[in-house]
């Protein structure tokens, strides 16, 4: 996993080489305390993830990933807790408040590395998917529906929890987050209910409402206005049929 850290202080830059020299799964390619060559450096090389102070002179570590039109994976670093809420809405994998010890540089890096492996299968998924698709369209009328994928990976905080497909009831949408509701608990993360619906295969889960989606296989009944699931009364909105869940 290759990295880079931008900070204007360096003691504070010293402290993340130091670290990373002993996580074996990292390379800290380069550090930075212009904010500004790091940005050039960006363009020019690949980077996996970012350790990035906030408060910095010229340009704050927020600012910074404004600029950025894909950033990579980011682990803030700072001094200051009240940054830990903004730097919540960018997405970070983890938040490091300075001093901070090397199993919490550790945890924060493992994070790190599993989202990343996450995201390479995924893509390979998505490849391998995309050629066995070219192969067989001629047959692909004859071919039964596709199974379920086991689990997709949400996120929660500053985790990526792991949630098993089988065991989601329903989503329903909440502010700026959608939260999954299944056998043994419930996660919210911030998400749009469009983007928490193109991690769900189709064919198994049906939105109802602007408000709603529900897991097909864990309908009890339904009526032309209500869905059933677990004791729970969902209702069906007006700009959707009760029709779609007979696949009609």
């Amino acid at each position: 996993m290759i990295a880079i850290a931008i900070d204007d202080e360096p003691k504070a830059l010293d402290i993340v080489r130091n670290f990373a020299d002993k996580v074996p799964f990292l390379s800290l390619k380069a550090t930075f305390q212009d904010a500004f060559e790091a940005l050039d450096f960006l363009q020019r090389e690949h980077v996996d993830l970012i350790f990035l102070d906030i408060k910095m002179p010229d340009i704050s570590g927020l600012e910074f990933l404004r600029v950025l039109s894909n950033p990579p994976l980011v682990i803030f670093t700072t001094a200051y807790a009240e940054h830990a809420v903004q730097s919540y809405d960018f997405d970070a994998i983890d938040y490091l408040l300075k001093p901070f010890a090397i199993s919490r540089f550790l945890k924060a890096c493992t994070k790190a590395h599993d989202v990343l492996k996450v995201r390479e299968l995924a893509v390979m998924e998505e490849n391998k998917r995309q050629a066995a698709g070219s192969v067989l369209v001629d047959n692909i009328s004859d071919k039964p529906m596709s199974a379920m994928p086991e689990s997709i990976f949400v996120k929660n905080g500053y985790e990526q929890v792991r949630v098993l497909l089988d065991d989601i009831l329903y989503l329903e949408a909440g502010g700026n987050y959608v939260v999954f509701i299944t056998k043994h608990q419930k996660i919210a993360s911030r998400m749009t209910m469009n983007e928490a619906e193109s991690l769900l295969p189709s064919d198994h889960f049906v939105r109802i409402h602007r408000s709603y989606i529900v897991a097909k296989d864990k309908i009890e009944r339904f009526d032309r206005y209500e869905v059933y699931i677990s004791g729970q009364v969902i209702p069906i909105g007006a700009n959707y049929s009760h029709q779609q869940l007979m696949g009609k």
